[in-house]
């Protein structure tokens, strides 16, 4: 009886850490079809209340292996004694957890009878990948339709957006295993027609415009983090960057990586301001991510500090990040956690969010949609920010988190923002991975990680916006909210009353 019982914490366990090579590196998009049916498989009609320690065994094996690679800010960059390391990172998977534990809950607690209860966990499964975008500033991160971003299925995301392509995703695999596991046709027609019908929707939304494209060059650096912050490095950190631009002076864009000028300003002027000034004569526009110092409204006595992106020759503006990461840019409960331990005494850990800020960027005749690093997880941020632009530029340093997946995973995700916003995208890193992006999310060029190079490039302005643009997630969780609806308890009874009486 007890082996019985531990069946399912180990199979929902087991599904969830599945579900981690559907996602870049590993590129399987079969796990993100077996993962939800085998979570669904587990918690389909057990009580509530154990379906919250069942989903929260899914949400470990999720979490502890698709963002494994918090570790490593923390123990390596964060200088965390192992086992100090392996707690918190424990405490943030089991947190993250919490989010599937209620999800399970959710489902069972109110689609208990089994006719069309399969379309209330898809409706609620999606409805929980929203909440992850903005609950708590977000974890926007590992949504099952990146999976699909190699397969024809990705040009869909123009429509639906990432949210769109879960939710067919979800039918699919969901309405299959119920239509098997029921031995009822009627769910796996449904996984069947919809996704299908899909397929004949329109895939190109926007074009290019009638005008020269423009000639970038994005510089990859390659600095060691462990250098990046330490202020004698700063000469050789910005000497090694005008080296690598020099020869690239003549393109129309430079882009230096996030907080590539790893100093306020007026620190960093002496080095770096005779190649701009050179640049600006040139006509050449160059940006770079760099620490922003400004006063605080609320009390000119005290200053703010943003992660910005700005240009630096050949126009002018700032953009500053909408997005902080928790513990990485700012600390929670600041006062009883700073000094604690190393880890939360980061470099950039004291950057503030802004009143306003500048959405585009203006490089010649162009308007630029910029984002810093984790920003470009956030599909509604990007959205609004790619409306009235060209093109999207990323900035990033992925070096925190060394050798492991989160840079093939963050690159994933940008592809998708390209195709959702039907722009081609720049993303320029540290060390790696850079890459310019086309509209429909194939990558016109890219450079392996842990090298100092430069890569270049000609990209086209876009016109015109995709469906996606126009609406937002929205027809996604008014669909969700439906099938929601249709696999509630009081419908069902209905739904059952009625097929008793005509049957």
């Amino acid at each position: 009886m007890n082996l019985r019982r531990l069946l399912r914490p180990a199979v929902s366990l087991s599904a969830g850490l599945t579900a981690t090579l559907a996602f870049a590196p590993f590129n399987m998009p079969l796990f993100a079809l077996l993962s939800p049916a085998l979570f669904y498989l587990s918690i389909a009609g057990i009580s509530a209340k154990r379906a919250i320690w069942i989903g929260w065994c899914y949400g470990l094996g999720f979490f502890g292996a698709g963002v494994s690679w918090v570790y490593v800010s923390i123990h390596t960059y964060g200088y965390a004694p192992v086992p100090l390391a392996v707690l918190l990172t424990s405490l943030f998977v089991m947190a993250l957890a919490t989010l599937f534990a209620l999800q399970g809950w959710c489902f069972t607690r109110f689609y208990r009878i089994p006719r069309y209860a399969w379309l209330g966990f898809v409706g609620v499964w999606i409805i929980f990948e929203w909440l992850r975008s903005w609950l708590f500033t977000g974890f926007p991160w590992l949504y099952l339709g990146y999976a699909w971003i190699d397969t024809p299925l990705s040009s869909l995301a123009a429509i639906l957006g990432v949210w769109g392509l879960s939710l067919l995703s979800l039918l699919f695999a969901v309405g299959i295993t119920e239509a098997i596991r029921s031995q009822r046709p009627g769910p796996g027609i449904i996984a069947l027609t919809l996704p299908l019908l899909t397929l004949l929707l329109p895939n190109e939304w926007t074009t290019p415009e009638a005008k020269p494209p423009l000639r970038v060059a994005l510089v990859q650096p390659n600095i060691s983090q462990h250098d990046k912050w330490d202020g004698d490095n700063l000469p050789h950190i910005l000497n090694q960057q005008i080296e690598l631009s020099m020869p690239h002076k003549d393109v129309d864009l430079i882009v230096w990586p996030e907080t590539a000028i790893p100093s306020l300003y007026f620190q960093a002027a002496p080095y770096v301001q005779p190649f701009f000034d050179y640049l600006d004569s040139n006509d050449t526009t160059l940006m770079s991510g760099f620490p922003f110092m400004t006063g605080n409204p609320h009390d000119e006595s005290l200053m703010m500090f943003h992660n910005s992106l700005g240009i630096f020759s050949g126009s002018s503006g700032v953009y500053h990040k909408q997005r902080l990461v928790p513990f990485g840019e700012y600390v929670p409960f600041e006062n009883q956690l700073r000094g604690l331990i190393t880890f939360f005494d980061l470099p950039m850990s004291e950057f503030s969010l802004p009143h306003e800020t500048q959405l585009t960027l203006p490089v010649k005749d162009w308007a630029i949609a910029p984002l810093i690093c984790y920003e470009i997880a956030y599909p509604e941020l990007t959205r609004i920010s790619a409306l009235n632009s060209q093109l999207l530029l990323t900035v990033s340093n992925d070096a925190w988190f060394g050798d492991s997946l989160a840079a093939y995973q963050h690159l994933q995700i940008a592809r998708m923002r390209a195709i959702e916003n039907g722009r081609w995208l720049l993303r320029g890193t540290n060390d790696g991975i850079t890459a310019v992006i086309r509209s429909d999310g194939s990558i016109e060029a890219q450079i392996p990680r842990k090298v100092a190079k430069v890569l270049t490039a000609e990209v086209p302005a876009m016109q015109g916006k995709t469906p996606y643009q126009h609406l937002g997630v929205w027809p996604t969780l008014l669909f969700a909210l439906l099938l929601m609806t249709l696999g509630w308890r009081p419908w069902q009874r209905i739904s059952d009353k009625y097929h008793r009486t005509t049957g």
